[in-house]
């Protein structure tokens, strides 16, 4: 019976060992890359919280952190494209052509712009990921000044133009 207690100890340490040894922490080199990157953006803050939301940003290259940053713009558009049918089924007349304004701009975010970001990063052409992030900051700021008046998108619209131009700012990294 007394033998099983220090054998029990020793399994013990050598399982909690193997468990500290074995955990992926954030190392501090990968945290100054992701710190060094976000300083170069337009919005630390925020760009901190996107890449921290992505459990493969600690471990990757500026690349994979621009790409993490287009899915968060793909989560963004697709966000702004739910509510804009919500809206378009409920809307005022004075308000649908501005909604089916925005429809147009987030599909061209969701189908041309993202896409190519998201291609151009991945065969090594930065520039033209850098280009397909900047016109979702333009297709953006276009829904929301096509509303006279309060935009009941405004937050949709601040987020997508948040994102992009972090994303944006991420990509010339690699130019």
């Amino acid at each position: 019976m007394t033998m099983l207690k220090p054998i029990a100890f020793l399994i013990l340490i050598v399982c909690t060992n193997f468990v500290v040894t074995e955990c992926r922490t954030i190392q501090p080199n990968d945290e100054n890359l992701i710190q060094q990157i976000c300083k170069k953006t337009p919005n630390y803050a925020l760009c901190i919280q996107y890449l921290h939301s992505d459990p493969k940003a600690p471990s990757t290259d500026v690349r994979g952190l621009a790409l993490i940053m287009v899915n968060v713009m793909k989560n963004k558009a697709n966000i702004a494209i739910n509510k804009i049918h919500q809206l378009i089924g409920k809307s005022p007349p004075d308000q649908k052509e501005a909604l089916d304004n925005c429809a147009d701009n987030y599909n061209a975010i969701a189908v041309a712009d993202i896409p190519e970001a998201t291609e151009a990063l991945l065969k090594g052409n930065p520039k033209f990921a850098e280009d397909g992030a900047n016109d979702a900051v333009v297709e953006a700021r276009g829904c929301e000044n096509g509303f006279k008046g309060k935009s009941p998108l405004t937050a949709e619209n601040n987020a997508m133009r948040d994102a992009s131009a972090i994303t944006a700012a991420i990509v010339r990294n690699l130019l």
